[in-house]
């Protein structure tokens, strides 16, 4: 059988996870820090950067059937790395999955694939949070020079606040799982809260005549 394909059987998977030693992981999440790292999975940056956006120059109205789709999209999601977790009840998410189903060359593939997953997403999310910060410093008539906010691509030298809080989130999850879990269930708290209070204020404010057409033309 070639090493590529070699398949790494469940029970050494689960021997190796029970070893004690320095490179090994230690259970310190329970099940609130748990559930807070998946309510600030699914409230991500998007929902405050490219709703209002989608909605009022794209969508209009039936933005709630891709919130529906995506809905559905994250449902699936969610039962198949459930069944990861049940089946292999260890560290490595999809790469220890496909590691122990599918063999070395395809767990190499989407170990890969979360590592450029995972960049990409700090990437955008920095760089949404960038722009916050900016448009709240210049409510209070302060400005960070274009240079200073923008990469090459996009006429500045370097995105400095986008590079600041990277550097900040990987100094705080290098300091431990249970320290940044802590720091993003306060986030999360934070993040409904904000959902909550803007469902809240902007009730009052529906207008069903804004609803129609629900599809728009040239959406």
């Amino acid at each position: 059988m070639s090493v590529h394909t070699t398949r790494k059987p469940l029970s050494v998977l689960l021997s190796e996870a029970g070893e004690e030693g320095s490179g090994t992981l230690v259970r310190r999440l329970g099940a609130a820090s748990l559930i807070a790292l998946g309510i600030g999975a699914i409230i991500g940056a998007g929902l405050f950067s490219l709703t209002g956006v989608v909605a009022a120059e794209h969508a209009g109205p039936a933005v709630t059937l891709s919130f529906i789709i995506s809905a559905l999209g994250c449902a699936f999601a969610g039962l198949c790395y459930a069944e990861f977790a049940s089946m292999i009840p260890i560290a490595g998410s999809a790469y220890t999955y496909s590691f122990a189903t599918m063999g070395r060359f395809w767990a190499w593939i989407i170990g890969w694939d979360l590592v450029l997953e995972y960049a990409v997403g700090a990437a955008m999310v920095s760089i949404s949070w960038s722009q916050y910060l900016n448009k709240l410093l210049m409510m209070h008539g302060l400005h960070i020079p274009t240079a200073l906010m923008a990469g090459p691509f996009e006429g500045g030298i370097i995105n400095l606040p986008a590079v600041f809080i990277v550097a900040c989130m990987s100094m705080l999850l290098a300091h431990g799982t249970k320290g940044s879990a802590g720091v993003n269930a306060v986030i999360v708290v934070l993040k409904v809260a904000v959902v909550l209070i803007f469902i809240a204020l902007g009730w009052s404010y529906i207008d069903p005549a804004n609803l129609t057409p629900y599809i728009p033309e040239n959406t």
